[in-house]
């Protein structure tokens, strides 16, 4: 794991980044920090894509539970619009850097390179199967965005966001166009601003 080899380097609070909803057509994208606790790292911790519901919620107690700290960051629908959904998946994760209790001295990011930090860092392809602590911060992540869309779908029951939790299953793009967007929809993905010019 690069937990190990980062340890071997002097390096002590490492945390691992990952972000859920870069695909979605609705909801923000989230991003959370973990810094596990190497003497106390919660069992079973893979992936959040590889496991069910109910194993990442369980995954989720106990890896906040556990941790050294946990940092939670939320970049909005709007701003996915306005800046695009490489960069708004950038600000979120140094939001949930911003929310952690304290600050890592090295961090393992899946896939995004963040230039602009003061924290020595490395991007990993594919890092959810390659460190245990982007796999734990994805869980997070997932579980975080989950709850936010569930509770979206109070508001738009119409939408069934509890089901989809944004994403474009049949059953979203058909609403898209029966409904019209609403403001948790990013208008710059096409089906949503297809839907947006037939309403308009």
């Amino acid at each position: 794991m690069h937990e190990d080899i980062a340890e071997r380097q002097g390096y002590k609070r490492i945390g691992g980044i990952d972000e859920a909803g870069r695909g979605a057509l609705a909801g923000p994208v989230v991003a959370a920090c973990v810094i596990l606790d190497p003497h106390n790292i919660p069992p079973g911790i893979v992936d959040s894509k590889k496991i069910s519901d109910r194993k990442r919620r369980s995954l989720y107690k106990s890896i906040q539970e556990s941790s050294l700290a946990v940092g939670i960051g939320c970049a909005p629908p709007n701003l996915i619009d306005e800046v695009n959904i490489y960069n708004a998946t950038k600000v979120a994760m140094k939001l949930a850097i911003n929310d952690l209790d304290c600050t890592p001295d090295f961090l393992l990011i899946d896939a995004v390179k963040l230039y602009d930090i003061s924290i020595s860092s490395l991007s990993i392809t594919k890092g959810e199967e390659k460190s245990v602590s982007i796999a734990a911060a994805s869980i997070i992540a997932k579980v975080h965005r989950d709850d936010i869309m569930i509770s979206m779908s109070k508001k738009y029951p119409e939408y069934r966001f509890f089901s989809h939790k944004g994403y474009a299953t049949a059953y979203h793009r058909e609403a898209l166009l029966r409904y019209g967007p609403i403001s948790e929809h990013r208008y710059s993905y096409r089906p949503v601003n297809k839907a947006y010019e037939q309403w308009k």
